[in-house]
């Protein structure tokens, strides 16, 4: 395994509440439960800061520390571009790996869109996204016997 992984496995980047964040947006899987809420503190449309908290496993905590890490200090239409790059690489991998990645960004889209429809009406609610991926293994069409 690459060190670079082992390293945010063992010590997430950017992992707790973000005290003075100005947005919050959560990944769901309604599957089993499992969610992401990525804060952000967004000045002149750079993410100055931003953490997560998960409820799921050590392999969504691995990737809202890598995407946490890569949109810290971008723009958010980079942040969105970031999104679109992760979420367009989920079809090359197993179902269950790719829910995990899908809910932290499907989380950091949700921060994002809270906070323009913040900047519209400062009273909006945390927008909330579903994954269409499942965590759980798909039966691969063998009848065991």
């Amino acid at each position: 395994m690459d060190n670079m992984l082992i390293e945010h496995m063992m010590n997430p980047r950017n992992y707790g509440v973000l005290e003075d964040s100005n947005s919050e947006g959560i990944g769901k899987n309604p599957h089993n439960g499992e969610k992401v809420i990525v804060f952000l503190k967004v000045k002149d449309d750079i993410i100055e800061d931003i953490s997560f908290q998960a409820i799921g496993c050590m392999t969504t905590v691995l990737a809202g520390s890598l995407i946490t890490t890569e949109a810290k200090e971008s723009s958010l239409d980079r942040a969105e571009e970031l999104v679109s790059a992760t979420l367009g690489m989920l079809d090359r991998i197993p179902p269950e790996e790719a829910a995990c990645s899908e809910m932290v960004a499907l989380a950091l889209q949700a921060s994002i869109d809270t906070y323009k429809e913040r900047q519209k009406d400062k009273n909006f609610p945390m927008i909330t996204y579903k994954i269409a991926q499942t965590c759980v293994p798909q039966n691969d069409g063998v009848v065991n016997e």
